[in-house]
Protein backbone atom coordinates (compact mmCIF):
# COMPACT_ATOMS: atom_id res chain seq x y z
CA UNK A 1 0.00 0.00 0.00
CA UNK A 2 1.44 3.39 -0.94
CA UNK A 3 2.91 5.38 1.91
CA UNK A 4 0.88 8.61 1.44
CA UNK A 5 -2.38 6.67 1.31
CA UNK A 6 -1.45 4.78 4.46
CA UNK A 7 -0.59 8.01 6.25
CA UNK A 8 -3.96 9.54 5.31
CA UNK A 9 -5.80 6.50 6.64
CA UNK A 10 -3.81 6.50 9.86
CA UNK A 11 -4.37 10.23 10.22
CA UNK A 12 -8.13 9.84 9.86
CA UNK A 13 -8.12 6.92 12.28
CA UNK A 14 -6.14 9.06 14.73
CA UNK A 15 -8.83 11.75 14.61
CA UNK A 16 -11.57 9.14 15.07
CA UNK A 17 -9.94 7.66 18.15
CA UNK A 18 -8.96 11.05 19.53
CA UNK A 19 -12.52 12.33 19.31
CA UNK A 20 -13.94 9.13 20.80
CA UNK A 21 -11.66 9.18 23.83
CA UNK A 22 -12.00 12.97 24.11
CA UNK A 23 -15.70 12.57 24.85
CA UNK A 24 -14.95 9.91 27.44
CA UNK A 25 -12.06 11.76 29.10
CA UNK A 26 -14.11 14.95 29.45
CA UNK A 27 -15.92 13.08 32.21
CA UNK A 28 -12.80 11.92 34.11
CA UNK A 29 -12.38 14.87 36.49
CA UNK A 30 -16.09 15.15 37.30
CA UNK A 31 -17.29 11.55 37.80
CA UNK A 32 -16.01 11.38 41.38
CA UNK A 33 -17.34 14.75 42.57
CA UNK A 34 -20.55 14.25 40.55
CA UNK A 35 -21.14 10.88 42.20
CA UNK A 36 -20.64 12.38 45.63
CA UNK A 37 -22.98 15.23 44.65
CA UNK A 38 -25.62 12.59 43.88
CA UNK A 39 -24.93 10.96 47.28
CA UNK A 40 -23.25 7.85 45.90
CA UNK A 41 -20.39 6.19 47.78
CA UNK A 42 -16.93 5.74 46.30
CA UNK A 43 -17.65 2.05 45.70
CA UNK A 44 -20.96 2.83 43.99
CA UNK A 45 -19.25 5.40 41.76
CA UNK A 46 -16.64 2.81 40.86
CA UNK A 47 -19.31 0.22 40.07
CA UNK A 48 -20.67 2.39 37.24
CA UNK A 49 -17.29 2.22 35.52
CA UNK A 50 -17.22 -1.51 36.20
CA UNK A 51 -20.52 -1.91 34.37
CA UNK A 52 -19.01 -0.09 31.39
CA UNK A 53 -15.94 -2.32 31.47
CA UNK A 54 -17.98 -5.51 31.87
CA UNK A 55 -19.90 -4.70 28.71
CA UNK A 56 -16.63 -4.11 26.84
CA UNK A 57 -15.20 -7.35 28.19
CA UNK A 58 -18.19 -9.32 26.93
CA UNK A 59 -18.69 -7.62 23.56
CA UNK A 60 -15.22 -6.56 22.30
CA UNK A 61 -14.22 -10.04 21.03
CA UNK A 62 -17.53 -10.32 19.18
CA UNK A 63 -17.10 -6.96 17.44
CA UNK A 64 -13.49 -7.83 16.58
CA UNK A 65 -14.58 -11.08 14.91
CA UNK A 66 -17.50 -9.30 13.26
CA UNK A 67 -15.17 -6.75 11.67
CA UNK A 68 -13.48 -9.61 9.78
CA UNK A 69 -16.78 -10.40 8.08
CA UNK A 70 -18.52 -7.07 7.52
CA UNK A 71 -15.51 -4.71 7.43
CA UNK A 72 -13.72 -2.31 9.73
CA UNK A 73 -15.63 0.84 8.77
CA UNK A 74 -19.14 -0.40 9.72
CA UNK A 75 -17.88 -1.56 13.11
CA UNK A 76 -16.15 1.77 13.75
CA UNK A 77 -19.38 3.61 12.92
CA UNK A 78 -21.29 1.35 15.31
CA UNK A 79 -18.77 2.00 18.07
CA UNK A 80 -18.87 5.76 17.61
CA UNK A 81 -22.67 5.68 17.76
CA UNK A 82 -22.32 3.68 20.97
CA UNK A 83 -20.11 6.34 22.53
CA UNK A 84 -22.68 9.03 21.71
CA UNK A 85 -25.67 7.05 22.97
CA UNK A 86 -23.80 6.23 26.17
CA UNK A 87 -23.14 9.91 26.86
CA UNK A 88 -26.77 10.84 26.19
CA UNK A 89 -28.11 8.07 28.43
CA UNK A 90 -25.75 8.98 31.25
CA UNK A 91 -26.72 12.65 30.94
CA UNK A 92 -30.43 11.86 31.20
CA UNK A 93 -29.91 9.71 34.29
CA UNK A 94 -27.71 12.31 36.01
CA UNK A 95 -30.21 15.10 35.33
CA UNK A 96 -33.00 12.97 36.79
CA UNK A 97 -30.85 12.22 39.81
CA UNK A 98 -29.95 15.89 40.28
CA UNK A 99 -33.64 16.82 40.24
CA UNK A 100 -34.55 14.11 42.73
CA UNK A 101 -36.62 12.05 40.28
CA UNK A 102 -34.21 9.13 40.72
CA UNK A 103 -32.63 8.44 44.09
CA UNK A 104 -30.93 5.61 45.95
CA UNK A 105 -30.98 2.20 44.30
CA UNK A 106 -33.08 3.46 41.37
CA UNK A 107 -30.49 6.08 40.53
CA UNK A 108 -27.60 3.63 40.84
CA UNK A 109 -29.43 1.02 38.74
CA UNK A 110 -30.19 3.52 35.99
CA UNK A 111 -26.56 4.68 35.91
CA UNK A 112 -25.35 1.08 35.73
CA UNK A 113 -27.71 0.34 32.83
CA UNK A 114 -26.69 3.48 30.92
CA UNK A 115 -23.02 2.70 31.33
CA UNK A 116 -23.48 -0.95 30.35
CA UNK A 117 -25.33 -0.17 27.12
CA UNK A 118 -22.81 2.52 26.19
CA UNK A 119 -19.92 0.18 26.91
CA UNK A 120 -21.43 -2.68 24.88
CA UNK A 121 -21.74 -0.60 21.72
CA UNK A 122 -18.62 1.54 22.08
CA UNK A 123 -16.48 -1.57 22.61
CA UNK A 124 -16.47 -1.99 18.82
CA UNK A 125 -14.10 0.97 18.41
CA UNK A 126 -10.79 -0.16 19.93
CA UNK A 127 -10.44 -3.71 18.54
CA UNK A 128 -11.58 -2.56 15.11
CA UNK A 129 -9.13 0.35 15.17
CA UNK A 130 -6.26 -1.95 16.10
CA UNK A 131 -7.21 -4.35 13.31
CA UNK A 132 -7.45 -1.36 10.94
CA UNK A 133 -3.87 -0.39 11.79
CA UNK A 134 -2.74 -3.98 11.15
CA UNK A 135 -4.51 -3.88 7.77
CA UNK A 136 -2.68 -0.78 6.57
CA UNK A 137 0.81 -1.32 8.04
CA UNK A 138 3.48 -3.94 7.26
CA UNK A 139 4.90 -5.89 10.24
CA UNK A 140 8.06 -3.79 10.43
CA UNK A 141 5.94 -0.64 10.83
CA UNK A 142 3.39 -2.18 13.21
CA UNK A 143 4.71 -0.72 16.45
CA UNK A 144 4.80 2.78 14.97
CA UNK A 145 1.28 2.29 13.64
CA UNK A 146 -0.02 1.13 17.02
CA UNK A 147 1.64 4.17 18.59
CA UNK A 148 -0.88 6.25 16.62
CA UNK A 149 -3.63 4.69 18.74
CA UNK A 150 -1.75 5.43 21.94
CA UNK A 151 -1.01 9.00 20.87
CA UNK A 152 -4.70 9.56 20.14
CA UNK A 153 -5.56 8.32 23.62
CA UNK A 154 -2.88 10.48 25.21
CA UNK A 155 -3.84 13.65 23.35
CA UNK A 156 -7.49 13.09 24.26
CA UNK A 157 -6.48 12.76 27.91
CA UNK A 158 -4.64 16.07 27.62
CA UNK A 159 -7.62 17.92 26.14
CA UNK A 160 -10.60 16.09 27.64
CA UNK A 161 -10.02 16.63 31.36
CA UNK A 162 -9.17 20.27 30.71
CA UNK A 163 -12.45 20.75 28.85
CA UNK A 164 -14.31 18.88 31.57
CA UNK A 165 -12.69 20.92 34.32
CA UNK A 166 -13.42 24.24 32.60
CA UNK A 167 -17.00 23.27 31.75
CA UNK A 168 -17.70 22.19 35.33
CA UNK A 169 -16.07 25.34 36.73
CA UNK A 170 -18.07 27.78 34.61
CA UNK A 171 -21.31 25.86 33.98
CA UNK A 172 -21.59 23.26 36.75
CA UNK A 173 -20.91 19.55 37.19
CA UNK A 174 -23.51 18.53 34.58
CA UNK A 175 -21.96 20.56 31.75
CA UNK A 176 -19.17 18.09 30.82
CA UNK A 177 -21.76 15.43 29.98
CA UNK A 178 -23.36 17.79 27.46
CA UNK A 179 -19.95 18.54 25.99
CA UNK A 180 -19.28 14.81 25.61
CA UNK A 181 -22.56 14.39 23.70
CA UNK A 182 -21.57 17.14 21.25
CA UNK A 183 -18.15 15.57 20.71
CA UNK A 184 -19.80 12.22 20.01
CA UNK A 185 -22.02 13.72 17.32
CA UNK A 186 -19.09 15.43 15.60
CA UNK A 187 -17.13 12.18 15.65
CA UNK A 188 -19.93 10.25 13.96
CA UNK A 189 -20.09 12.71 11.07
CA UNK A 190 -16.32 12.61 10.67
CA UNK A 191 -16.17 8.80 10.52
CA UNK A 192 -18.98 8.57 7.97
CA UNK A 193 -17.48 11.23 5.71
CA UNK A 194 -13.72 10.69 5.99
CA UNK A 195 -12.84 7.12 6.97
CA UNK A 196 -12.54 4.54 4.12
CA UNK A 197 -12.54 0.78 4.39
CA UNK A 198 -8.89 -0.42 4.30
CA UNK A 199 -8.07 -2.01 0.95
CA UNK A 200 -6.13 -4.88 2.46
CA UNK A 201 -9.11 -6.02 4.51
CA UNK A 202 -11.40 -5.94 1.49
CA UNK A 203 -9.36 -8.78 -0.07
CA UNK A 204 -9.47 -11.11 2.93
CA UNK A 205 -11.82 -13.90 2.00
CA UNK A 206 -12.10 -16.02 5.14
CA UNK A 207 -12.73 -15.33 8.83
CA UNK A 208 -10.10 -16.28 11.41
CA UNK A 209 -10.07 -19.93 12.42
CA UNK A 210 -6.88 -20.43 14.43
CA UNK A 211 -7.33 -22.54 17.56
CA UNK A 212 -3.82 -21.64 18.73
CA UNK A 213 -4.28 -17.87 18.83
CA UNK A 214 -5.21 -17.68 22.50
CA UNK A 215 -2.22 -19.78 23.55
CA UNK A 216 0.09 -17.52 21.54
CA UNK A 217 -1.31 -14.42 23.18
CA UNK A 218 -1.70 -15.64 26.76
CA UNK A 219 1.34 -13.91 28.28
CA UNK A 220 0.71 -10.63 26.48
CA UNK A 221 -2.98 -10.66 27.40
CA UNK A 222 -1.94 -10.99 31.04
CA UNK A 223 0.36 -8.01 30.65
CA UNK A 224 -2.40 -5.99 28.98
CA UNK A 225 -4.78 -6.81 31.83
CA UNK A 226 -2.30 -5.73 34.51
CA UNK A 227 -1.29 -2.57 32.63
CA UNK A 228 -4.91 -1.50 32.30
CA UNK A 229 -5.75 -2.40 35.91
CA UNK A 230 -2.91 -0.21 37.16
CA UNK A 231 -4.03 2.71 35.00
CA UNK A 232 -7.66 2.36 36.06
CA UNK A 233 -6.80 2.13 39.75
CA UNK A 234 -5.08 5.49 39.33
CA UNK A 235 -7.90 7.03 37.29
CA UNK A 236 -10.64 5.87 39.66
CA UNK A 237 -8.95 7.12 42.83
CA UNK A 238 -7.02 10.17 41.64
CA UNK A 239 -9.89 12.60 42.25
CA UNK A 240 -10.38 11.20 45.76
CA UNK A 241 -6.64 11.40 46.42
CA UNK A 242 -6.41 15.02 45.31
CA UNK A 243 -9.50 15.95 47.28
CA UNK A 244 -8.30 14.28 50.49
CA UNK A 245 -4.58 15.17 50.33
CA UNK A 246 -5.13 18.81 49.34
CA UNK A 247 -8.40 19.22 51.32
CA UNK A 248 -10.38 20.39 48.28
CA UNK A 249 -14.12 20.92 47.89
CA UNK A 250 -16.22 19.06 45.29
CA UNK A 251 -16.11 22.15 43.07
CA UNK A 252 -12.35 22.69 43.39
CA UNK A 253 -11.34 19.08 42.71
CA UNK A 254 -12.00 18.82 38.92
CA UNK A 255 -9.64 21.68 38.07
CA UNK A 256 -6.74 20.23 40.09
CA UNK A 257 -7.28 16.71 38.77
CA UNK A 258 -7.59 18.09 35.25
CA UNK A 259 -4.10 19.61 35.49
CA UNK A 260 -2.67 16.26 36.61
CA UNK A 261 -4.34 14.34 33.80
CA UNK A 262 -3.14 16.92 31.28
CA UNK A 263 0.44 16.36 32.51
CA UNK A 264 -0.11 12.60 32.22
CA UNK A 265 -1.42 12.97 28.67
CA UNK A 266 1.32 15.35 27.50
CA UNK A 267 4.05 12.93 28.53
CA UNK A 268 2.22 9.92 27.05
CA UNK A 269 1.71 11.72 23.72
CA UNK A 270 5.35 12.79 23.51
CA UNK A 271 6.47 9.23 24.18
CA UNK A 272 4.10 7.63 21.67
CA UNK A 273 4.02 10.38 19.09
CA UNK A 274 7.75 11.17 19.08
CA UNK A 275 9.90 8.69 20.97
CA UNK A 276 8.28 5.45 19.78
CA UNK A 277 8.09 6.63 16.18
CA UNK A 278 11.71 7.83 16.05
CA UNK A 279 13.61 5.43 18.30
CA UNK A 280 13.80 1.77 17.33
CA UNK A 281 12.48 -0.24 20.29
CA UNK A 282 11.03 -3.73 20.20
CA UNK A 283 7.58 -4.23 21.75
CA UNK A 284 9.18 -6.51 24.35
CA UNK A 285 11.65 -3.83 25.41
CA UNK A 286 8.87 -1.26 25.66
CA UNK A 287 6.97 -3.53 28.05
CA UNK A 288 9.95 -4.45 30.20
CA UNK A 289 11.03 -0.81 30.55
CA UNK A 290 7.59 0.78 30.79
CA UNK A 291 6.06 -1.42 33.48
CA UNK A 292 8.70 -0.72 36.16
CA UNK A 293 8.51 3.00 35.41
CA UNK A 294 4.73 2.87 35.88
CA UNK A 295 5.12 0.95 39.14
CA UNK A 296 7.61 3.48 40.54
CA UNK A 297 5.28 6.33 39.57
CA UNK A 298 2.42 4.70 41.48
CA UNK A 299 4.57 4.29 44.58
CA UNK A 300 5.53 7.96 44.36
CA UNK A 301 1.87 8.89 43.94
CA UNK A 302 1.02 7.05 47.16
CA UNK A 303 3.59 9.14 49.04
CA UNK A 304 2.74 12.51 47.46
CA UNK A 305 1.65 15.22 49.88
CA UNK A 306 1.76 18.38 47.75
CA UNK A 307 0.19 19.45 44.48
CA UNK A 308 3.54 19.56 42.66
CA UNK A 309 4.49 16.10 43.94
CA UNK A 310 1.14 14.71 42.75
CA UNK A 311 1.61 16.26 39.31
CA UNK A 312 5.15 14.89 38.91
CA UNK A 313 4.13 11.37 39.92
CA UNK A 314 1.19 11.42 37.52
CA UNK A 315 3.41 12.64 34.68
CA UNK A 316 5.92 9.86 35.36
CA UNK A 317 3.11 7.34 35.07
CA UNK A 318 2.32 8.87 31.69
CA UNK A 319 5.88 8.03 30.63
CA UNK A 320 5.45 4.39 31.63
CA UNK A 321 2.04 4.03 30.07
CA UNK A 322 3.30 5.71 26.90
CA UNK A 323 5.71 2.81 26.46
CA UNK A 324 3.62 -0.15 27.57
CA UNK A 325 0.40 0.55 25.66
CA UNK A 326 1.84 0.47 22.09
CA UNK A 327 4.21 -2.29 23.17
CA UNK A 328 1.35 -4.56 24.20
CA UNK A 329 -0.94 -3.80 21.25
CA UNK A 330 1.80 -4.21 18.64
CA UNK A 331 2.96 -7.49 20.16
CA UNK A 332 -0.61 -8.82 20.07
CA UNK A 333 -0.87 -7.86 16.41
CA UNK A 334 2.52 -9.34 15.47
CA UNK A 335 1.65 -12.66 17.09
CA UNK A 336 -1.54 -12.92 15.00
CA UNK A 337 -1.85 -13.83 11.32
CA UNK A 338 -3.41 -11.44 8.79
CA UNK A 339 -6.82 -13.11 9.01
CA UNK A 340 -6.72 -13.11 12.83
CA UNK A 341 -6.21 -9.39 13.39
CA UNK A 342 -9.80 -8.58 14.33
CA UNK A 343 -10.06 -11.54 16.68
CA UNK A 344 -6.65 -10.84 18.24
CA UNK A 345 -7.53 -7.17 18.74
CA UNK A 346 -10.83 -8.22 20.29
CA UNK A 347 -9.02 -10.50 22.76
CA UNK A 348 -6.60 -7.69 23.59
CA UNK A 349 -9.45 -5.27 24.12
CA UNK A 350 -11.23 -7.84 26.26
CA UNK A 351 -8.14 -8.26 28.46
CA UNK A 352 -7.96 -4.50 28.87
CA UNK A 353 -11.68 -4.40 29.62
CA UNK A 354 -11.18 -6.99 32.35
CA UNK A 355 -8.74 -4.54 33.91
CA UNK A 356 -11.33 -1.79 33.57
CA UNK A 357 -13.84 -4.09 35.25
CA UNK A 358 -11.62 -5.03 38.19
CA UNK A 359 -10.07 -1.59 38.63
CA UNK A 360 -13.21 0.42 39.46
CA UNK A 361 -14.25 -2.19 42.05
CA UNK A 362 -10.83 -2.79 43.54
CA UNK A 363 -9.56 0.80 43.49
CA UNK A 364 -12.28 2.56 45.53
CA UNK A 365 -12.60 -0.45 47.87
CA UNK A 366 -8.87 -0.37 48.60
CA UNK A 367 -8.98 3.41 48.90
CA UNK A 368 -11.66 3.19 51.57
CA UNK A 369 -9.29 1.01 53.60
CA UNK A 370 -6.28 3.26 53.09
CA UNK A 371 -5.57 5.82 50.40
CA UNK A 372 -2.17 4.27 49.64
CA UNK A 373 -3.41 0.71 49.07
CA UNK A 374 -4.52 1.09 45.39
CA UNK A 375 -1.04 2.26 44.42
CA UNK A 376 0.83 -0.42 46.39
CA UNK A 377 -1.31 -3.16 44.84
CA UNK A 378 -0.88 -1.78 41.31
CA UNK A 379 2.89 -1.52 41.68
CA UNK A 380 3.11 -5.07 43.01
CA UNK A 381 1.09 -6.45 40.09
CA UNK A 382 3.29 -4.63 37.58
CA UNK A 383 6.55 -5.92 39.07
CA UNK A 384 5.11 -9.47 39.17
CA UNK A 385 4.08 -9.21 35.52
CA UNK A 386 7.59 -8.15 34.50
CA UNK A 387 8.83 -11.42 35.98
CA UNK A 388 6.09 -13.37 34.19
CA UNK A 389 6.99 -11.79 30.84
CA UNK A 390 10.67 -12.58 31.35
CA UNK A 391 9.80 -16.21 32.04
CA UNK A 392 7.59 -16.36 28.93
CA UNK A 393 10.12 -14.69 26.62
CA UNK A 394 11.79 -17.91 25.35
CA UNK A 395 8.42 -19.05 23.97
CA UNK A 396 7.46 -15.65 22.57
CA UNK A 397 10.73 -14.65 20.90
CA UNK A 398 10.72 -17.25 18.07
CA UNK A 399 7.15 -16.40 17.11
CA UNK A 400 7.94 -12.70 16.99
CA UNK A 401 10.96 -13.42 14.84
CA UNK A 402 8.95 -15.45 12.34
CA UNK A 403 6.07 -13.01 12.30
CA UNK A 404 8.09 -9.86 11.84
Amino acid sequence: MPGPNRQRQLGTLFLTLFTSILGLSILFPVLGPLGRHLHLSETEIGSTSTAYALAQLLFAPFWGRRSEKVGRRPMLILGVVGFGLGFVALGVVVVLGDRGVLTGHALLGAMLLARFVGGALSSAVLPTAQAYVADVTPPEERTKGMAVIGAAFGLAIICGPGIGALASHFFGLLAPIGAACVVGAVNLVMVIVLLPEPERHQHLARPPASSTLLSRLRAILLASFVITTAAVLMEQTLAFLFQDVLLLSDEETPAKVGVALVAYGVVAVLVQGVLVRRVSMSPRTMLLVGMPITAIALLLLSAADTFVFLICATALQGLGQGLVQPGATSMISLLAHDDEQGTAAGLGSSASSLGRLVGPLLGPALYELDRTFPYYVSAGLLFATVVAILVALPAIRPRLATTS
